[in-house]
């Protein structure tokens, strides 16, 4: 009897992991069942259940899987001397983690977006769900907030904002960004490192006095 190579149970991981983000992006993670799965991998009962208990841990080893990639992104930046600056960190990420997705398509366009927004949809009935995302994002929190003292040690970010502050908003513009292209269709990366390089800059106008808005 031949013998399994470690290769060939990656590869069967990878395809069902795969199809089964597949299937979620396309109905959503209760209208999904374990029979949809198995049809979309064309894999018997037994191929898929060796690797997978059933649908709650294929959501977990998805979210585990994406989260670890943007984290491992995030923590190369953090180690570089100096930090690459937000708009080509949060864009060069992202992209990372769109095109080793690309392959995923449901009626023609990117899976992988839609596929996020059932996750955190998912996370507000599902406790081990909300945990292991609330790990996740934690850690990529952390790794941002070291970077921004990087850029505040360096002088070239203001030091008087809490680095917690600035990492909460870099995460809100990646996060808003994968929700739009879910909403509205896919963009180039491009379009959010742009937009992040331009409020950049804009000066800083925390001393001019505001003109105060008459009274009706």
């Amino acid at each position: 009897m031949a013998r399994v190579t470690q290769e060939h149970l990656d590869a069967r991981r990878r395809q069902i992991l795969d199809g089964a983000a597949i299937c979620f992006a396309r109905n959503g993670f209760h209208a999904t069942s374990m029979q949809d799965v198995l049809k979309e991998v064309d894999l018997s009962a037994g191929a898929v259940y060796r690797y997978f208990s059933g649908k709650d841990e294929l959501i977990a080893a998805i979210v585990a899987e994406v989260l670890g990639q943007v984290h491992q992104g995030f923590e190369e930046g953090a180690r570089s001397t100096p930090s690459p600056p937000p708009d080509v960190l949060v864009a060069s990420v992202l992209d990372q983690v769109l095109a080793s997705k690309a392959s995923l398509t449901v009626d023609g366009r990117p899976a992988f977006p839609r596929l996020v927004i059932q996750v955190w949809a998912e996370t507000l009935r599902n406790a081990e769900l909300a945990a292991l995302l609330a790990e996740g994002y934690g850690a990529v929190r952390d790794a941002w907030q070291r970077i921004v003292e990087s850029y505040q040690d360096a002088g070239t970010m203001r030091p008087d904002v809490p680095p917690e502050h600035v990492a909460r908003t870099l995460m809100g513009s990646a996060m808003g960004f994968l929700a739009q292209q879910a909403l509205f269709g896919s963009a180039s990366t491009d379009v959010l490192g742009d937009g992040l390089r331009a409020l950049m800059s804009v000066p800083d106008h925390s001393s001019v006095n505001v003109p105060e808005t008459p009274p009706n």
